[in-house]
């Protein structure tokens, strides 16, 4: 079949089923978008910033598990999309963002609008593809999809000189792919395994350490049969949490610098550490030298390169963690759970020592109060997408998350802008759940122009702007650590919210009391615009636990007690 090159790219995104494209159109890309507009195999969706469409791909790929899609031009079209490629690396995403480029002849003279998208892109893309020629460009659009989706995910660029969009040539779609250096491990050596599950048996203190690639994995399900047959302490990662169901009485929470702290300590203080899809970041080890220090470690990744990259290994298994779990399951059927009981015991001391707490208000609206309430108020269906601040933490901490692919944040990279977009992208998946984007009052700005896109679109999520006045992670490190020297994070001077809103096509609500946050919530539920909630929190209220940076893990910044009287 003859085709040019840009109708090429429309047929392998429809080939591969992807049903909505996230993108802005400029020069370089301009073929493209004109097939676009003929084509009626997937739906466009023109977001008013190039970073917001690389991210709300990214929701719609976190939300399905499929590949995300998303397209720029050239020049600073790309360079916008950046922070979007970063973010989905970091957290091991599967997109892929097509680019536009200055004509073939062009490349290397500094022509209007080129850049070096395969050179900068190269640190944050788990693979990247500038196409030389017509002919190859099915071959490397087939390939850019499969190396996005397959072993450990990730984003994947195709950059496409302009020229080549133009030219016609043969189209044939390969049917499958064979990259003679790429073949991801999926099974773990049998051995291996083996080794240790006997590990497992012997243990008295052992600690299950489910990470996101737990979710990637699809793996939720053998896992929470992995806790159920062996009744095995278990704790999440922030990219984790979901996995095990908020209802768990084996689930001890959330780890790390603002895990709690049973979990905290479970770590410190068990034998064997369980490691699936988690790649000991370090804002779960805190300081390293104490970390699980008097435990084996056993280490499930789909990826060699993370094994043994933070700490020391005991019992590596490369491969998927599905796969891997499966064998571990078929050699537990004689293990002893009344062996782990006093550990149990010892950890359910300890959530009930330092539960995870804040002092409520009825004078003034408490954000966990207002995650906890609106998670009661909208139940378990929902999908919530955050910011980076904290206001995720604080969701990460309180939200009753029941299911994987339920929570949405950036946590490897931590980009502030991507909570809207990414809400967006999961609400195009899912239109019939409710979306909720948990935000602060610094980083809903950062995406704002957005509030067009959602308009016109109809794309009705809900953003909940925990308004403190204040950029607030960084203002609670001054209180902390900087002697409250509150430099440039006082965002006292602030829009009108609800008129912002309202200015772009969509709905405000401004709340300042419980009873005000329950009329919000209820009546944004049935609206299908976009709204903006300005909840006005406590304005110096800190997120804790919290583990001092560097700090061993067993060292916790508690929250206050409180007293029978309430006090």
């Amino acid at each position: 079949m003859q085709m040019s090159g840009a109708q090429m790219v429309c047929e392998a995104i429809i080939a591969e089923g992807v049903k909505t494209v996230f993108g802005y159109p400029g020069g370089a890309i301009m073929h493209v978008y004109d097939e676009i507009y003929k084509q009626e195999g997937f739906e466009h969706i023109l977001n008013r910033h190039e970073q917001a469409s690389v991210h709300a791909a990214d929701g719609y790929a976190r939300a399905t598990g499929e590949v995300g899609v998303a397209m720029v031009t050239s020049g600073p079209g790309f360079t916008n999309a950046v922070t979007g490629l970063a973010t989905a690396y970091m957290d091991s995403i599967p997109l892929v963002v097509i680019s536009g480029q200055v004509p073939s002849q062009l490349i290397g003279t500094d022509g209007f609008q080129e850049i070096d998208a395969v050179g900068i892109s190269r640190p944050c893309t788990k693979h990247n593809f500038l196409v030389r020629s017509l002919e190859e460009l099915p071959r490397v659009l087939k390939e850019a999809f499969y190396i996005a989706r397959s072993g450990r995910p990730g984003p994947v660029l195709v950059d496409i000189p302009k020229d080549i969009t133009v030219d016609i040539g043969e189209f044939e779609y390969p049917d499958s792919v064979d990259i003679p250096s790429y073949k991801p491990t999926y099974k773990g050596n049998k051995r291996q395994i083996e080794k240790a599950v006997e590990a497992i048996k012997l243990a008295k203190k052992p600690l299950l350490y489910i990470g996101g690639g737990v979710v990637l994995s699809n793996a939720y399900k053998l896992v929470r049969e992995f806790v159920e047959k062996t009744q095995i302490p278990t704790v999440e990662t922030l990219m984790a949490r979901g996995v095990l169901g908020a209802k768990n009485p084996l689930l001890l929470g959330m780890l790390g610098m603002h895990g709690n702290y049973a979990s905290n300590m479970a770590m410190s203080e068990t034998d064997l550490v369980i490691s699936l899809g988690a790649r000991f970041d370090d804002r779960v080890t805190g300081k390293l030298s104490e970390f699980a220090k008097y435990a084996d470690i056993i280490h499930v990744d789909i990826d060699a390169a993370n094994i043994g990259k933070i700490v020391e290994v005991d019992y590596p298994i490369v491969g998927d963690v599905t796969e891997v779990m499966k064998k571990i399951l078929e050699q537990m059927d004689d293990i002893d759970t009344d062996r782990y009981e006093a550990w149990r015991n010892i950890l359910k001391r300890y959530d009930e020592l330092h539960p995870q707490s804040y002092v409520d208000s009825d004078e003034v609206i408490k954000p966990q109060w207002a995650i906890e309430r609106i998670g009661e108020l909208i139940g378990e269906d929902a999908i919530i997408t955050s910011d980076v601040g904290q206001h995720q933490m604080w969701a990460a901490q309180h939200y009753p998350f029941d299911r994987p692919r339920q929570w949405i944040n950036s946590g490897g990279l931590g980009t502030m802008g991507f909570g809207f977009p990414a809400a967006m992208g999961a609400k195009m998946a899912f239109p019939e759940k409710t979306v909720v984007n948990i935000t602060g009052d610094g980083s809903i700005l950062m995406n704002m122009q957005e509030l067009v896109t959602a308009a016109e679109y109809k794309i009705p999520v809900i953003n909940l702007i925990l308004n403190n006045h204040f950029l607030g992670m960084v203002r609670q490190w001054q209180t902390f650590f900087y002697e409250k020297r509150y430099s440039e994070t006082d965002l006292s001077f602030q829009p009108n919210w609800k008129a912002l809103a309202e200015s772009c096509g969509g709905i405000g609500y401004d709340v300042t009391t419980k009873e005000e946050f329950d009329a919000a919530v209820k009546d944004a539920i049935e609206q299908d615009k976009v709204c903006f909630m300005n909840v006005i929190v406590n304005r110096f209220e800190d997120v804790l636990p919290m583990v001092p940076s560097g700090g061993a893990l067993f060292n916790m910044m508690l929250p206050q007690k409180i007293d029978e009287e309430g006090k």
